[in-house]
């Protein structure tokens, strides 16, 4: 376990995931979030944002987490090890809502609201990116590790039963 992405929709908690592995591994963390958005709510292009992310595939070890579905197959294929956070839509919600207005380290800005666009956004990732994402674990099955947590229970239990 050394190329390893961690996937799911907004709120399932991939960040929080991703930096609980990083001090169980010290495999380097590469937040998805912090490469594409600037501070003030702006974005890098997605020419810039390609490049940026080829550069991390060519290291050695890392913990990248995001979504961003558009790179899916790019990152599958360069990872040895796939964890999915497949969440119910209520609990991202929730854990959207509640962040609100705190400061996070895996994106560089402060959410002062829960627009209703990304809500939206949200609600169709079940419907849009969600197949997308099973049908590609089902392709890459034999060749990578692949884990899928149902609940943040069982993504803490696999954690706490990881060796440091």
């Amino acid at each position: 376990m050394e190329k390893i992405i961690v996937v799911g929709p907004s709120g399932s908690g991939k960040s929080t995931f991703a930096k609980e592995l990083f001090h169980k591994t010290s495999i380097p963390i590469y937040h998805l979030d912090n490469i594409f958005w600037n501070a003030n709510k702006t974005h890098i292009t997605k020419k810039e944002f390609d490049v940026k992310l080829k550069n991390i595939l060519t290291k050695d070890k890392w913990i990248i987490d995001g979504d961003y579905s558009r790179t899916y197959e790019e990152r599958f294929k360069e990872s040895d090890t796939i964890f999915f956070l497949d969440y119910p839509l209520e609990l991202c919600l929730t854990s959207i809502e509640s962040r609100i207005g705190k400061k996070r380290d895996d994106i560089p800005f402060i959410e002062s609201e829960f627009e209703e666009e990304f809500r939206e956004w949200i609600n169709s990732w079940y419907k849009n990116t969600k197949p997308k994402l099973i049908s590609l674990i089902s392709k890459y099955k034999n060749t990578k590790k692949i884990f899928i947590f149902k609940s943040r229970e069982e993504a803490t239990d696999y954690l706490n039963n990881l060796k440091d």
